[in-house]
């Protein structure tokens, strides 16, 4: 089994189906966890079924706050940080010409630059342990490109370019810098796809199924673990083999 006993890890986005997956892996593993999210109830019942879970209420859109958030939630944990899961994004669809400039703002800065701050803040932290792991969770369709996403994609292209670069810059300080690109999971938000378009998809993935959150989460789990320590600036995609890099 994995350890990760004592390490002091924050995810972002740990309100929705994937976020709980993550938080149950790390949690069985023995880090001490920080749940960040926008929905209280959820956040509390996280904190209910879990041991050393710690919640903080944070919409990552609040790109000025970011810092004070890494600082607050690093003191929850006891003044270290080891990891960072930036799981927390939005989409706002459209088709291109339709796409008010605000629609692509808004979701590239909250995915795209709050990705970049967190990192950025989470880094600085990291740098005073000599050692850390940041794993930012993008997208399949920032490989393919999607109808009515262009905001979207570009905002989970941007990040898988981002993480490589700072992967670069902070490999020698043994920061491990790594994404995940999930393809269709079964969550809420797929849930809402029409059935005759989801077995559209199906028929396009050679797996034949739509994945599980906890396929995101055992990947999860490796990267944040030593076990992945020569890993660096990596894409590793789940997607049951409907885009293979």
């Amino acid at each position: 089994m994995t350890n990760l006993e004592n390490k002091n890890i924050i995810v972002t986005g740990a309100s929705g189906g994937i976020g709980n997956s993550i938080i149950k892996k790390l949690n069985e593993a023995g880090a001490n966890i920080l749940a960040s999210g926008t929905r209280v109830e959820k956040l509390e019942e996280l904190k209910k079924n879990f041991k050393n879970i710690k919640i903080l209420k944070f919409d990552i859109s609040q790109s000025d706050k970011i810092e004070g958030f890494i600082e607050n939630a690093t003191n929850e944990l006891g003044g270290s940080l080891d990891g960072i899961i930036n799981n927390a994004g939005i989409t706002q669809d459209n088709l291109a010409i339709r796409m008010s400039l605000d629609e692509w703002q808004k979701v590239i800065n909250t995915n795209l630059t709050s990705t970049f701050l967190m990192s950025k803040f989470a880094i600085k932290k990291m740098l005073k342990n000599k050692s850390g792991k940041i794993v930012n969770i993008t997208s399949v369709v920032g490989h393919t490109g999607n109808l009515g996403q262009a905001n979207y994609t570009a905002s989970k292209a941007g990040i898988v370019a981002m993480s490589k670069s700072l992967a670069i810059e902070y490999a020698k300080k043994n920061i491990n810098i790594n994404c995940i690109s999930p393809g269709f999971i079964k969550t809420a938000m797929t849930d809402k796809i029409d059935e005759k378009f989801k077995e559209v998809i199906e028929s396009k993935i050679p797996s034949a199924r739509l994945g599980e959150p906890d396929d995101i989460a055992n990947v999860v789990l490796f990267l944040s673990s030593n076990q992945s320590d020569y890993i660096n600036g990596e894409t590793i995609h789940v997607n049951g083999g409907m885009y293979m890099a």
